[in-house]
């Protein structure tokens, strides 16, 4: 178990913006995060636990331990009809897509190249191009922080729902996930009825051609935040009543939006973009040029600026449409985590 004090974050965080933590603590078994929690020192500081740092924002120095998460290994089974994945949850989340193709396991495909790791999958229930995480999970293992007991839920009892489970509500804090179960039918079917998908030949579909597709399509509009560094999408797609998106439709009707359960979930890039907001820049943060959903450091940003930044963007989507953005990025503060609501009214 290696640990440093005060150890610089902006390696450790997509966004890649200065900032320290207290003690910093990479954790390679169980044990190890259990030795965290009980160690003498640390038992009364904030925790934090982190994995690729690809959905979060330091907004100050964080007065507590940062636990990254090295808990690596990939085991595979098979039953008659399935692959069964047992993935360790500090597995690198687009490395695994790639490696489960190389050895003919089809179904991940449509997650190809979302950021961060696997522990990280169920908590956020991520998702792209028709697919998410729930569709192929068949349990999550975590370590119960209170009673230092390993458990495992089932898909349902996971309670996914659009980029959220019961991580971020019952069990928030409560637990560190260590495993993630995924189950990859022998039987493949294609998902391509989403978006760029769509153009590819129906007939001779494969695996590889939407994961080269999805690869494409996100290299493209998704800037690398090995080169400026960004957290990826930075606001959930709202959703929004039928009553709300027909009266919009006749000011806005090019607007996108999509049926889902309880009402209408509208692009967040599509209501940004057409604020005229592309582009903006406040201090070292700028929205991105060609995806207006990203939010890059492009000169040196202080989390202040992508804080402002992001409270002008939800703030104008408000006053031009009167829908309200919720941010999917992670805003960490001093001890705990802390919202763009809170942080604006405090500067206020």
């Amino acid at each position: 178990m290696q640990s440093q004090t005060q150890a610089n974050l902006s390696a450790y965080h997509t966004f890649g913006i200065d900032q320290t933590c207290q003690h910093l603590v990479h954790v390679q078994s169980v044990q190890e995060i259990i030795d965290v929690y009980q160690h003498r020192e640390w038992q009364t500081l904030p925790k934090l636990i982190l994995g690729k740092g690809s959905n979060m924002l330091f907004t100050q120095p964080y007065q507590g331990v940062v636990l990254v998460n090295q808990l690596l290994g990939k085991t595979v089974t098979e039953s008659t009809d399935a692959w069964h994945l047992h993935i360790q949850a500090g597995e690198d989340w687009p490395s695994l897509v790639a490696w489960s193709l190389e050895q003919g396991f089809s179904g991940l495909e449509n997650l190809a190249l979302i950021p961060g790791c696997a522990g990280s999958a169920p908590i956020q229930n991520i998702g792209a191009y028709g697919m998410e995480f729930k569709d192929v999970c068949e349990y999550v293992e975590f370590l119960d922080l209170t009673t230092f007991q390993t458990q495992r839920l089932t898909r349902e009892q996971c309670l996914f729902g659009y980029r959220d489970s019961i991580f971020k509500h019952q069990l928030y804090q409560r637990v560190m996930i260590t495993a993630v179960g995924i189950k990859l039918d022998k039987q493949w079917q294609p998902k391509a009825e989403y978006g760029p998908l769509k153009a590819l030949p129906q007939h001779a579909l494969t695996a590889n051609m939407i994961f080269d597709q999805v690869c494409s399509v996100r290299r493209e509009k998704l800037p690398d935040p090995e080169r400026q560094g960004n957290a990826g999408s930075f606001f959930k797609n709202p959703v929004i009543s039928e009553q709300q998106f027909q009266a919009l439709k006749p000011r806005f009707p090019d607007i996108v939006g999509f049926s889902v359960e309880g009402g209408v979930k509208v692009a967040a890039g599509w209501l940004i973009d057409h604020c005229g907001l592309k582009g903006l820049k406040l201090g070292g943060a700028q929205i991105h040029p060609n995806q207006a959903l990203v939010i890059v450091n492009v000169a040196k940003a202080s989390a202040n600026d992508v804080i402002q930044l992001a409270a002008k963007v939800r703030d104008t989507v408000w006053e031009t449409y009167q829908i309200h953005l919720e941010h999917e990025v992670r805003f960490i503060g001093a001890t705990e985590e802390t919202y763009l609501d809170q942080l604006v009214e405090r500067q206020a």
